[in-house]
């Protein structure tokens, strides 16, 4: 009887110690949400910025002409897919993937995914999935623009050497209260159609010709996509994992209370049986 009473005491100990740390993690998923969510909103700004420039740009182009449409569809197809670096996040990796076959299965022809996140590159592991080229997902959102550099660089060296001529990108976005809500974005062909040119363009001194000047602000505009891209997965990993967490903590809890009360029968067993043992030895000795 003591050694199972001492038993479900080495649990309740481990079981205090899970508890602390499910509330870590909790309060760092909700730590990381909230930083993101507080970013974002300076990537969409320069976003904006960049499209008004766009607008501005396009009314510079003379009458008739038309801004490139940049690489032709007809090439290569080259999904990128932002998954989760850590565990812990529920069903986020398998929705991202689940997103992303499908951009897969749908082309004629065979796609390149370009994956971010270690734990999604697990699960496609699991699935086969060929995986041409993966990088890990950010640790904290300080380090957004240098993965969206670093996916750009490997992009842009896909478009000039293996005929990639489009790009699509799948992330979760924040704010779902239950399921991962995924977005998919087409970067390449970039339309230009989105951008309505500026009625009354600012007289400004420009020093390149304006192709050159809408190709750069394009490839500006993609980069502040992929900020956003990555950005908004980040804050939609931890809202997920904070979600994991606050399941977590409910199972923990309720666990903690059944072998706390599964502790307290024990020891009230363990009471009655020396209860009863001393009292058949006051019996036998009155005999």
């Amino acid at each position: 009887m003591s050694e199972r009473l001492s038993d479900v005491a080495v649990r309740i100990e481990s079981v205090r110690q899970l508890s602390a740390v499910v509330a870590a993690m909790q309060g760092i998923a909700a730590a990381h949400s909230r930083e993101a969510r507080g970013q974002l909103a300076g990537v969409q700004s320069y976003a904006r910025t960049i499209a008004t420039a766009i607008g501005q740009a396009l009314a510079y182009q003379p009458a008739g002409a038309q801004a490139a449409p940049g690489p032709s569809p007809a090439g290569r197809h080259a999904v990128v897919a932002i998954c989760a670096e850590q565990g812990f996040a529920g069903l986020f990796n398998e929705r991202v993937l689940d997103a992303a076959e499908r951009l897969v299965a749908a082309a004629p022809e065979p796609v390149q995914l370009l994956l971010v996140g270690d734990r999604g590159l697990m699960a496609a592991g699991t699935r086969r999935l060929a995986v041409a080229w993966s990088a890990p997902m950010m640790a904290h959102v300080g380090q957004a623009t240098a993965l969206a550099n670093q996916i750009v660089e490997e992009l842009y060296r896909r478009i000039d050497r293996e005929g990639v001529s489009r790009i699509s990108v799948v992330h979760a976005v924040p704010g779902s209260t239950q399921g991962v809500d995924v977005r998919e974005t087409v970067l390449l062909p970039f339309d230009f159609a989105r951008f309505p040119p500026a009625r009354h363009a600012a007289q400004s001194l420009i020093t390149l010709q304006p192709d050159v000047l809408l190709a750069r602000l394009a490839e500006e505009y993609v980069f502040a996509e992929l900020c956003e891209a990555v950005t908004l997965s980040f804050a939609a990993e931890n809202e997920a994992r904070l979600r994991a967490m606050v399941t977590a903590k409910s199972n923990v809890t309720r666990t903690l209370a059944d072998l706390t009360a599964k502790s307290r029968r024990l020891r009230q067993e363990e009471i009655t049986s020396e209860i009863l043992e001393l009292a058949g030895g006051q019996n036998a000795r009155s005999q």
